[in-house]
Parts: structure tokens; C-alpha cells; sequence
């Protein structure tokens, strides 16, 4: 399997070529990588971070072989901790990765915001672009507590589709039933309560034990935090992926 990872912050780029061995790991930023750059690839992963959308599908069972690309936007433009400046923002890159959407044609996209940027249009702008291109778009605002987890984190997951006759992402949200039953720490070592603490060991997928914000002298403990605070719950956006491929196998 080709795996492409597009992450332009050093340290979480570092973090991807431990965790994912043979993977590509590209840290130009978005508006300089070309179709011709992830042609080929069976998974891309565009605003990378530390690979919660890897895991995740890994822990969806998504089939091997089957294209699929993921990506979640810098949030700053749209978060509370932001300018609040909204799609006028430099870091707005939507665009730049709806380009390369159309470019390439992958059959299936997933992707992730703070839901917060519901409130400045984002999503509709999102759902549009992809429509146009005649993909199906679905989303759900879900947090971490929806997986069990002992903190909210709310965030708006997306789908778009053109496989499965174009059906998926619209049936998506209707039916979807997402972590009712599946307690947090099922996915052991990839619970992300363990995310920020140990320092880091190249070869391991995840790190394991936890830090807490008061702890000093942990080796590179402001790239981790950074890291973690703009990583995705794993278990939560696997839940989103089971969902889909559900609604898909009943289409």
C-alpha cells in the first residue's frame, strides 16, 4: 500500500516518518504540491499531522487497496482561539486542497474542522465545491465523548463520495449510529489519552504513557502539545469511516 502524508510543521512530520516506515512524507506546504505529486498513492493524507486519519481507517478495516484521502484544514481561521477572520485568513487552504481534489478524482474523501467553522460558512462552501464536481457530502458534528472519552472536543467530521453510485455521503448522517457501543481504550495503545507524553521513539506508531501540561523537561514537549492539540480523536473519526462504509454496503 502507497501512503502520502502532506504535513508542512517539521515536528509532526518527523513524528510520521517514525510511525509510518516507507510512507511518503512531503513537508512543502499545499499550495506547492501538484497532482502529479500523490498520483499513485492508495491513501493521501492532506494537513497530516501526527496520522490519526491512517489510524483510523486501520482501525475502520477500510480495504486495502481502495483510494481514499483525508484531510483536516488548519482550523485557526474559524477557532475561538483564532482572529476570527474566517475565510480571509492566509490559512484558509481550503481551496488549495479542493484544487487538488479536482485535479485527481479520488473516489472518497474524508475530512475534519472545528465546529466552530459551521458558523462562518465553511461547511457550505465545502459541501458546494465538492457537489459540483458530482460528489455526495455528508457531515456530523461529534466529539470526543461520543467514543466514551472524559472530554468533549467537538469537531464537524465530512464525507464525500462518487463510489457506492454517489449515495454514501448524503444517507450518511441519517443513519449513522456512531459510538453507541465501542467504550474508549478499545484500540489499546492507540488511545489518545496516551498522545502527548512519552519521547517519542522512531518505529512506534503512537507514544504511550501520559503527560500532563504541569510536567517540565520532557524532551520536545511544545512540539507534542502542538502536535496533540491539532491531532483528531482516531476512535472517533473511525467511527465516522465505519458509518460510511455501512450506509455504503446497504446502498
Amino acid at each position: 500500500m502507497t501512503t502520502y502524508f502532506n504535513e508542512i510543521d517539521p515536528y509532526p512530520a518527523g513524528w510520521l516518518r517514525g510511525a509510518f516506515p516507507g510512507s511518503m512524507v512531503d513537508e512543502r506546504s499545499i499550495t506547492d504540491v501538484g497532482a502529479e505529486d500523490v498520483a499513485g498513492a492508495e491513501r493521501a493524507h492532506f494537513f497530516a499531522g501526527i496520522g490519526g486519519w491512517e489510524l483510523a481507517l486501520d482501525m475502520a478495516g477500510w480495504e486495502p487497496g481502495r483510494v481514499v484521502w483525508t484531510g483536516s484544514c488548519p482550523c485557526q481561521p474559524f477557532s475561538v482561539a483564532g482572529r476570527g477572520d474566517g475565510a480571509s485568513d492566509e490559512r484558509h487552504l481550503w481551496p488549495e486542497f479542493f484544487r487538488l481534489i479536482r485535479e485527481c478524482r479520488p473516489g472518497v474523501v474524508f475530512g475534519e474542522q472545528v465546529a466552530g467553522a459551521i458558523g462562518f460558512g465553511w461547511m457550505d462552501a465545502v459541501a458546494c465545491d465538492l457537489e459540483s464536481l458530482g460528489y455526495a457530502f455528508g457531515a456530523a458534528v461529534l466529539g470526543a465523548h461520543s467514543v466514551g472519552a472524559p472530554h468533549i472536543r467537538q469537531r464537524v467530521y465530512w464525507v464525500a463520495s462518487t463510489d457506492a453510485s454517489g449515495k454514501g455521503g448524503t444517507r450518511l448522517v441519517a443513519g449513522a449510529d456512531i459510538g453507541s457501543s465501542r467504550p474508549w481504550g478499545v484500540c489499546g495503545e492507540a488511545d489518545m489519552r496516551s498522545l502527548i507524553d512519552a519521547p517519542f521513539q522512531r518505529g512506534d506508531r503512537w507514544p504511550k504513557p501520559l503527560i500532563r501540561s504541569v510536567d517540565d523537561g520532557v524532551p520536545g514537549r511544545v512540539g507534542k502539545l502542538r502536535a496533540a492539540g491539532n491531532a483528531i480523536v482516531p476512535q472517533v473519526a473511525a467511527e465516522f469511516v465505519r458509518a460510511y462504509m455501512e450506509t455504503e454496503a446497504t446502498t
